[in-house]
């Protein structure tokens, strides 16, 4: 922590606040595409992205899950979405599984989450869609299958979103599958024959 800190405290000593593109953020944000992925610690979107401040939307959470629109209770998950694509009027919605998942490995794994009801609760809202998968996975410790196939359940969910549908329908706005691997930092694109190939740069 005391290094996390240490960074904090200097942030402004090496990052040039005096041009013009970081007084320009603060008279708003122009993002190119919301980006929804796994709050997994090895999971950095602008760096895997290369994107500069203010260029992505970020929503994080376990398993980069989007709950079903219509859900009684509040989400963050529809507010962001509802704010990436009415306010700020994003392009792109790009959702990122990856390798060695947490959340992944318990649903495949079936764990015990008793002592964990936040979490097993969150994670029931991927397990029906996704229990096909799971029963035909490999025992591959990297999880492709399983995140993959989370991937393309999460992008049904977001179509499920009347403001997502509506947008889709216009060609307003594209939609995006990505799986990345933690060990080696390719990232495989989901394409439309339903299978994630990495593309040459």
């Amino acid at each position: 922590m005391k290094a996390l800190l240490d960074r904090a405290r200097s942030f402004r000593r090496w990052v040039d606040f005096k041009s013009g593109e970081y007084r320009k953020l603060a008279e708003g944000q122009y993002p190119e595409a919301l980006f929804i992925t796994c709050s997994d610690s090895r999971v950095i979107p602008a760096l895997i992205t290369g994107a500069r401040p203010g260029e992505i939307f970020e929503l994080r959470n376990a398993g980069n899950i989007v709950p079903p629109y219509g859900r009684p209770a509040p989400s963050g998950e529809a507010a962001t979405i509802e704010y990436a694509l009415e306010v700020l009027g994003v392009q792109d919605i790009v959702v990122c599984g990856h390798s060695h998942c947490g959340a992944m490995g318990a649903l495949k794994s079936g764990d015990d989450l008793s002592r964990l009801p936040g979490v097993d609760a969150w994670l029931e809202l991927a397990r029906p869609e996704l229990t096909p998968v799971l029963t035909a996975a490999s025992d591959d410790p990297s999880l492709p299958d399983v995140s993959q196939g989370n991937v393309v359940n999460q992008l049904a969910a977001l179509r499920s979103y009347p403001v997502v549908r509506q947008r889709l329908d216009d060609g307003r706005l594209r939609l995006h599958g990505w799986y990345y691997e933690v060990d080696t930092g390719q990232v495989h694109e989901l394409e439309g024959d339903g299978r994630f190939r990495v593309h040459a740069a």
